[in-house]
């Protein structure tokens, strides 16, 4: 699937993404990976349902859903370039992933942010309903552990 949206192209093919240029941002921009290394960007990727936006042959956002298409989906690596923000092009995203045919009739969609809260409510998220029933393992500063071995 692909959409224009005036400058701007939106599209789920892996074949457009930039790895090198989403491992930049992810590894010095984001909160979430700092640090992390190529290959596992190149995993995530290769395992998930991809997003890109693209301006001329440049990537200027980025945004995958780890799914198993039928029940379950998680949001994650989102992000905008910073001179490219403050243009819409966060919801008009977040309008083009959740209408994708992968994402449908799905019983749980989940994410995970610092500071973007205004925007997922947008789309339905909401704080989670019995947290207490959720549990996780967090491994803190993995990827600063695998750069210095």
């Amino acid at each position: 699937m692909q959409i224009q949206e005036h400058d701007y192209i939106f599209s789920d093919s892996k074949d457009l993404l930039k790895i090198d240029s989403i491992h930049k941002y992810l590894s010095t921009e984001s909160y979430w990976a700092k640090k992390i290394p190529l290959e596992r960007v190149k995993i995530s990727i290769e395992n998930s349902l991809c997003f890109g936006i693209y301006k001329e042959d440049q990537q200027v956002g980025f945004a995958r859903w780890i799914t198993d298409k039928a029940t379950f989906a998680w949001l994650c690596d989102v992000y905008v370039e910073n001179e490219h923000r403050r243009k819409g092009l966060s919801k008009k995203l977040m309008s083009f992933m959740i209408f994708h045919p992968d994402l449908q009739g799905l019983r749980r969609y989940q994410l995970a942010t610092l500071d973007a809260h205004g925007l997922y409510e947008q789309f339905g998220f909401k704080a989670l309903q019995n947290p207490e029933r959720q549990m996780g393992i967090v491994v803190a500063d993995v990827y600063q552990a695998e750069s210095s071995q």
